[in-house]
């Protein structure tokens, strides 16, 4: 049974950084790609960031050129650093791993992490 741990989140002011962890078990998602979603209330979840077991990044345009995805397979983390944050990125973040090739059977979700920007 794979689990997802997210840890990071918190309250920070608009214009500071913030570094969301997701740590897995259970087994290893070399081969997975990892991602981090966001729901903010009233909204549905959406994509924040992505990246492939390969290297490969995918980004929300509204937060390109301020958060950057980054993992350790040795370790089977992934990392969303997040700077510039404003009040629009207020959400509980999810960290998501999903098998390329087989998405409907090996798709897991962590249990999220708040996120609030407000001064």
């Amino acid at each position: 049974q794979v689990q997802l741990a997210e840890s990071g989140g918190g309250l920070v002011q608009p214009g500071d950084s913030l570094r969301l962890s997701c740590a897995a078990s259970g087994r290893f998602l070399g081969g997975y790609t990892m991602g981090w979603y966001r729901q903010a209330p009233g909204n549905q979840r959406e994509l924040v960031a992505t990246i492939t077991s390969a290297g490969s990044t995918n980004y929300a345009d509204s937060v390109k050129g301020r958060f950057t995805i980054s993992r350790d397979n040795a370790k089977n983390t992934v990392a969303l650093q997040m700077n510039s944050l404003n009040a629009e990125d207020t959400a509980v973040y999810y960290c998501n791993a999903r098998h390329p090739l087989r998405p409907g059977i090996f798709n897991y979700w962590g249990q999220g992490t708040q996120v609030t920007v407000s001064s």
